[in-house]
C-alpha cells in the first residue's frame, strides 16, 4: 500500500459526503460508532470495515494525543472508494515516521497506529497543512450501485 505526500485530484469521480465532524478525546467513542455506521451504509463489508474503522480511529487518536487535542474528520465516498480525511493543527509530520516493521520488532516503540493504518487501508496520504497535517485514508468499495445515504445529525 503506497504512502503519498502529494495531494491528488479526482476529476470526474462522484463524491458523496457522509460525515463531517470536529472531534476531541471526549467525542472519539461516539465518532468511532458513526464511522462504523457510515462505512456499513456505504457498502464496505467485514472484515474490511473493521480494519478501516481501526485505521481511522488510530489517526483520530494520534491527532488528539500529538496535535493539540482536537481535529476534524471528513468521511466521504469518492467514486469507488470510501475516504476519511483527518486534519489537525499540530506541529505536522510526514510519512517518514511510519515504521516499516511492526513497532517493537525494529527497536522502536512509536508509530503503531500509523503502521496499522497503512496496513489496513488501500491508500494513505499525509499532506502538510498550515498549521498541522491532513491524513487521508481510503479503501476500495465493492462494485455495485451507489446507495444514497444521509447520515443522522
Amino acid at each position: 500500500m503506497p504512502v503519498d505526500q502529494a495531494p491528488r485530484t479526482r476529476p470526474g469521480r462522484p463524491e458523496q459526503q457522509l460525515l463531517k465532524r470536529r472531534f476531541t478525546a471526549r467525542t472519539l467513542p461516539q465518532l468511532r460508532l458513526r464511522v462504523e455506521e457510515c462505512a456499513a451504509c456505504a457498502g464496505l463489508p467485514e472484515p474490511q470495515r473493521g480494519g478501516f474503522v481501526l485505521a481511522v480511529d488510530e489517526v483520530l487518536t494520534n491527532a488528539v494525543e500529538h496535535a493539540g487535542g482536537e481535529g476534524r474528520l471528513l468521511l466521504r465516498r469518492v467514486g469507488d472508494e470510501l475516504e476519511a480525511q483527518v486534519s489537525d493543527a499540530g506541529p505536522g509530520f510526514s510519512a517518514d515516521v511510519i515504521p516499516e516493521l511492526l513497532p517493537g520488532l525494529d527497536g522502536g516503540h512509536r508509530g503503531r497506529g500509523l503502521w496499522l493504518a497503512r496496513l489496513t487501508t488501500d491508500r494513505l496520504r499525509i499532506a502538510p497543512a498550515h498549521p498541522g497535517s491532513v491524513v487521508t485514508l481510503a479503501v476500495a468499495l465493492p462494485p455495485g450501485p451507489v446507495a444514497l445515504f444521509r447520515p443522522a445529525p
